[in-house]
């Protein structure tokens, strides 16, 4: 499974998670005064919340995980510093493109061209034997990964529509490979970004919660979709494919399986829309806490899965509880598409 994390780099952890919290809501409140001056977001059609709510909270939870991860690196001396580089790189252009977009809007196209080169400069650094499903050729490989990683990125993006959403994906997907770093089967700058994005995250989660005081952003959006892609990437080249599909299982077929319906449809995919299992369910007669409780049940539930998947290593296990975690979020699309009865 690999080595596990020495004992300084479990002390980072600890400091590099308090210290993700501390800064992200040291920064919100710091922040809001000016972004509920500049970055307002006022309800339209579309939109989840009523109220004109300040936007840009990301600003904070980008800027916590990527201090506290180094303030990690230094700690415990870990090696392997040009691909958190290049991680930090992409997540702040990623943050600025977000951030243009939130203030003043940003064309499909010019986003498109952005998000795909941030996740270029990621993939770009992976080491030459970086493989996730070793079958396939190399080239194909990589390319499949630069187009998932631009997927991932805007996947989370369009799913950070109601209040608390990124919370209840975000925390137990970073928490699960937080733990499963400390048995190898992650490296262990894949756990120092997943405790840092954490720890941001919860920082972030208090300003979040229904009815929302503060709301993400593209700025934040963006580069933590960037950074969960990235950290499931790791976990997936260690042999842990089924556990990296397992853990952001909800997002990736609630958005997926929307995308392709409105391609059937034929409508501007790129275009703001309310057609999400978690949007429709809001109309279905869902409070927004009924829906992020059960998507977070759900995504612990995911994340137990993926680990029993990732610490015994063997088909039958990865079939066993692929199937029966596509067989939960089946089951919460259908409840979701039904609404309240």
């Amino acid at each position: 499974m690999g080595d596990a994390l020495p004992d300084v780099s479990w002390r980072a952890l600890a400091v590099v998670l308090l210290a993700a919290i501390a800064i992200s809501a040291g920064l919100i409140l710091a922040l809001r005064p000016m972004l509920v001056r500049y970055a307002l977001a006022r309800p339209n059609a579309r939109s989840s919340h009523k109220q004109p709510t300040p936007q840009g909270g990301g600003i904070a939870v980008v800027a916590a995980t990527l201090a506290s991860l180094w303030l990690g690196v230094a700690l415990s001396g870990l090696a392997g510093g040009m691909q958190l580089a290049a991680l930090t790189l992409a997540a702040m252009l990623l943050a600025l493109i977000g951030a243009v977009d939130d203030v003043r809007g940003l064309g499909a196209a010019p986003r498109l061209v952005m998000q795909a080169l941030a996740v270029g400069i990621v993939i770009a650094t992976l080491p030459a034997d970086f493989r996730v499903v070793p079958l396939l050729p190399h080239a194909l490989e990589w390319a499949l990964l630069l187009l998932g990683g631009v997927w991932f990125v805007n996947l989370v993006n369009f799913m950070d529509g109601i209040d608390w959403m990124t919370v209840a994906e975000t925390v137990p997907i970073t928490a699960g490979v937080a733990l499963l770093g400390l048995t190898g089967a992650v490296p262990p700058s894949a756990s120092l970004v997943a405790l840092a994005l954490l720890g941001a995250i919860i920082g972030f989660a208090p300003f979040n919660r229904p009815v929302a005081r503060l709301f993400l952003g593209d700025v934040g959006s963006l580069p933590v979709g960037l950074m969960l892609g990235w950290i499931l990437m790791m976990l997936a080249s260690r042999g842990h494919l089924a556990a990296a599909v397992l853990l952001p299982l909800y997002y990736l077929a609630d958005a997926t399986i929307t995308l392709a319906r409105r391609l059937v449809r034929r409508e501007a995919v790129w275009q703001a829309h309310r057609t999400h299992f978690y949007q429709r369910a809001t109309d279905g007669g869902f409070s927004v806490t009924e829906i992020v409780v059960r998507v977070f049940v759900l995504n612990l539930a995911l994340a137990t899965l993926a680990l029993v998947s990732a610490i015994e290593p063997d088909l039958r296990v990865d079939l066993a509880t692929l199937a029966l975690g596509g067989a939960l979020v089946a089951w919460l699309l259908g409840t979701f598409a039904r609404g309240k009865r």
